[in-house]
């Protein structure tokens, strides 16, 4: 079982002169569950690498099991620092694609051509796609065999409006993934803020904020048993 974990290479938090990139409990949590069941992992960036951390997930407020493991273990962190460049990237090796989130995969990978075309590619052969929290970003521009957009009619969630609010954020993001998923046909289903809550459909499985990732990834996992 080869699973491909997509990051993001953005730094830059919009015009506010902050950070942004991964968050870090998105790729720990479903890392582990991942490894755990088995897995061969394979990390990889828009520009290869190491790609950057969201500081603020790095904040002792936000750490967890997941992510205190992960800084622990050099072979993970050694892969975190060499992803391979997404464009060196084939999809016949895997089984499954999941992207963790942070707030840099709305400016990057949603408008990245070959992430777009990866997702549409895995779709089409039969291979779960996973993504949360901001992550679902990603699924701005992929469309379904039928040319309409890929979460057109199905169930699917991710960072909610109100979640976005609470982070002050609204007016920062080049777009709200409730809105857009919802604009693009998806029914968009919420939990309660900042609570776990994974969706899945067909082939297709998002989680909604960061207590999401482990949920999300082990409904990855589901899709592949």
């Amino acid at each position: 079982m080869n699973i491909l974990l997509v990051l993001t290479s953005h730094d830059k938090l919009g015009n506010t002169g902050e950070k942004t990139g991964f968050w870090l409990e998105e790729l720990a949590a479903p890392y582990y569950a991942f490894l755990d069941a088995g897995a061969t992992l394979t990390l990889a960036s828009p520009k290869g690498g190491q790609p950057p951390l969201d500081p603020k997930s790095d904040d002792p407020s936000a750490q967890t099991e997941a992510t205190r493991r992960f800084r622990a273990d050099a072979a993970a962190m050694k892969a975190l620092a060499h992803t391979q460049k997404l464009a060196d990237v084939s999809l016949a090796g895997f089984d499954a694609v999941f992207y963790p989130g942070g707030h840099g995969p709305l400016w990057d990978l949603a408008e990245d051509p070959l992430s777009i075309a990866l997702i549409e590619q895995a779709i089409q052969a039969g291979k779960p796609v996973g993504a949360v929290c901001h992550a679902p970003g990603v699924l701005r521009h992929v469309k379904g065999v039928d040319g309409k957009p890929l979460v057109n009619g199905r169930q699917v969630t991710g960072f909610s409006n109100s979640e976005e609010a609470a982070v002050g954020l609204t007016e920062v993001v080049p777009f709200l993934v409730e809105d857009m998923l919802k604009a693009n046909g998806g029914h968009y289903l919420s939990g309660a803020d900042w609570q776990p809550h994974a969706v899945t459909d067909g082939l297709l499985v998002t989680g909604q904020n960061p207590a999401s990732s482990e949920a999300a990834a082990h409904a990855l996992l589901n899709l592949l048993a």
